[in-house]
């Protein structure tokens, strides 16, 4: 018992001496920082040999805090009892130390404590890693913020093939750095921020696939499937951290570097062949259209011109059209991210067919002329894209929320009559996808189709505020909960769908008639004529592109006269036959516009480079033949007309026309005013 008694005694003692000690030591190292710092008589501090030793002795005394403190890292006043703790002492004195660094002095002060983070293997708890870094943006002038982004993207190139918890660790201490940087210091880095995340993502893409960090030689390191795609999902989280912290304009940057980086088929670049290559290419794919989500995800830009520019949004369209489900709802989120600038999606987040959507409190605005440019620029191309993504066998309730939801932000945020009488189409050929059924779908699309067209007609009817429509939908949806309810969102688009083993046998008064609507919106101001023909879009290269097997099947080149997506219609207007007179028409038509676009650039090009007399002698002789041809139009207009009662002989036998007064003569159209 004397034996412990005495042990404890002085293990006590040590330990008060200990922290007497380590307390004189950081004074100590206070008190040369405060006389050398500023002092240019003095060894300078700041040289690599000096900053090796103190940096790590302050961190050493940081990293021995007690588990249970919990203090934030922002400088506060603290109580008297810690202000005598090592940690505390150490604390106060790092941020002094990094208070006085100038612009040029960072770097010695950074690369310390990453090397003590190294050693120490502090990275993977990453708590520690964290405090570090807080208590050094929160210490140095705002100004010199992204030199420490800098040291921070560089260190984590350098740690490329260190395990996947070190690199998580690393991005995760980023993302709490770019938070703290937001005042605008990452600017002159931002590109390059974004590249090295993007790079690091392809990189663990490639580590998870292959299963080595050399893929020309046997790795030794067993790299672990679920902590590499930890990794990649903090990249992906620090993507967005970093986004947030941008302005609009260079947030729109961003996004337009991060889907140039999407690999997608097209006519000048391809994809990675073989089997591996293609699952290289479908999780870069996916993992980028995540970062891009991220980057999206709260974006607010008044002008969607300026969002969604065209070589952003036809890349972005294009992997709308592959095979993968996933890919294809990534698109649709973050094209609702990008329309939804009121934050209506929340209330479009399940399908139903309300019946007084005033419940739904949404927010909307008049369209504004930007939004009127834009949708006549690039709506033909919206709503393409989302009749092929409606057809797609793999598609799911979450597809076809994100497609309800889309149509119906559209309706909102963008929407005029023009735009409101093309969604009415585009939702009624969308109902003639599940009544045709040409692409042989399952029940459960076709009833989702069916269901989701019953929505979204539900909704437009209700906000045009047109009674006769809405009567209409109301006698529809009635008729469907009589006859058939697993027509209707609530039958469909719940946990276990309640659905009919066949819908060969639908009466006619359970589909929305296209001829009725035309009718009663034509007489409310709408083009009845565009409203009662039929929607079909168009097919370009990148559907040929696209590795979808039907996409050759889903435009058909017949083009019909009248609407297959009228029931009530028993006979149909016969297609035009596609001959081979008619297709050398078209190609006949094609070489007169070459013909044509050809002479106009020979005469703007003789107008740039001929002298002057050869276009001067040009120009006067078609005057000359203008002159001619305006004296022979004033001669006929002048003369005065015959009488009525022919030609009458003078006294001397010589024939004299009567005179008219002016007034009472008819001059041609062409010249009255």
């Amino acid at each position: 018992v004397i034996r412990v008694l005495v042990f404890c005694f002085c293990s006590f003692f040590f330990l008060i001496f200990s922290l007497r000690i380590r307390m004189s030591g950081i004074k100590g190292l206070q008190g040369v920082v405060r006389k050398t710092v500023n002092d240019e008589l003095q060894a300078n501090i700041w040289d690599p040999q000096h900053m090796d030793k103190i940096v790590p002795s302050l961190l050493f005394n940081l990293q021995h805090a007690e588990e249970a403190e919990s203090r934030s890292p922002s400088p506060l006043q603290a109580t008297e009892k810690e202000k005598e703790s090592p940690t505390e002492l150490a604390e106060r004195c790092l941020r002094e130390l990094l208070g006085r660094a100038a612009y040029g002095n960072i770097k010695n002060a950074i690369k310390p404590v990453l090397i003590h983070l190294d050693n120490h293997s502090l990275w993977e708890p990453k708590t520690f890693a964290i405090r570090c870094f807080k208590i050094i943006m929160y210490s140095i002038q705002p100004q010199h913020s992204h030199l420490v982004i800098q040291q921070l993207l560089g260190h984590l190139d350098a740690n490329s093939k260190s395990a996947a918890t070190v690199r998580a660790g690393i991005v995760e201490v980023l993302s709490e750095a770019a938070v703290i940087a937001a005042s605008g210091s990452v600017g002159p880095t931002v590109l390059e921020v974004f590249n090295t995340l993007l790079r690091q993502l392809r990189l663990s893409i490639d580590y998870e696939l292959t299963g080595s960090y050399d893929c020309a030689v046997v790795s030794t390191k067993i790299i672990k499937e679920h902590e590499e795609r930890m990794f990649q999902e903090a990249v992906i989280k620090t993507t967005g951290s970093f986004a947030s912290t941008l302005p609009t304009y260079q947030r729109s940057e961003v996004m337009l570097f991060i889907m140039s980086k999407v690999p997608l088929p097209s006519l000048h670049h391809a994809l990675d062949a073989g089997k591996a290559g293609e699952n290289r290419n479908r999780l870069t794919q996916i993992m980028l259209l995540k970062s891009l989500l991220q980057v999206s995800t709260g974006f607010q830009c008044s002008n969607m011109l300026t969002a969604l520019p065209s070589s952003f949004l036809d890349r972005l369209l294009s992997a709308a059209l592959m095979e993968d489900a996933d890919l294809r709802l990534f698109v649709l989120e973050i094209l609702i991210s990008f329309i939804d600038r009121h934050g209506n999606r929340p209330k479009f987040s399940t399908i139903s067919t309300i019946n007084d959507i005033s419940v739904l409190k949404l927010k909307v605005d008049k369209c504004s002329r930007q939004d009127t440019v834009f949708m006549k620029k690039h709506s033909q191309q919206l709503y393409r894209h989302i009749y092929l993504t409606s057809k797609e066998e793999s598609n799911v309730q979450p597809h076809y929320e994100a497609l309800y939801s889309m149509l119906a932000l559209i309706s909102i945020e963008l929407a005029n009559e023009e735009v409101v009488v093309d969604l009415i189409r585009l939702v009624l050929a969308v109902q003639e996808i599940a009544q045709i059924n040409e692409d042989n779908l399952p029940v459960y699309n076709r009833c989702a189709l069916y269901a989701l067209g019953a929505a979204y007609l539900n909704l437009i009817s209700q906000l045009t505020t047109v009674p006769a429509f809405c009567q209409h939908i109301h006698e529809v949806l009635e008729t469907r909960q009589k006859e058939a309810p697993y027509l209707l969102p609530e039958d469909v688009f719940v946990e276990t769908p309640r659905l009919t083993k066949s819908l060969d046998h639908l009466v006619p008064e359970v589909f929305f008639r296209q001829s009725k609507i035309s009718e009663v919106l034509g007489g409310s101001g709408y083009n009845s004529d565009r409203l009662s023909t039929p929607y079909i879009p168009q097919l370009t290269d990148e559907d040929r592109l696209s590795k979808r097997k039907s996409i050759g099947e889903t435009i058909s080149l017949q083009v019909e006269v009248e609407s297959r997506n009228s029931p009530e219609k028993e006979e149909r207007a016969p297609a035009e036959e596609i001959t081979y007179e008619t297709l050398k028409k078209a190609i006949d038509s094609v070489a007169v516009e070459e013909q044509e676009r050809e002479r106009r650039r020979l005469v703007v090009e003789k107008f740039q480079k001929a002298p002057f007399e050869e276009i001067a002698a040009h120009c006067g002789a078609r005057a000359s033949l203008l002159q001619s041809k305006l004296n022979q139009i004033f001669e006929i207009t002048i003369r005065p007309p015959p009488s009525p009662s022919g030609t009458i002989t003078a006294a001397y036998g010589q024939p004299q026309n009567h005179s008219i007064p002016v007034y009472e003569m008819k001059f041609p159209d062409l010249c009255v005013y």
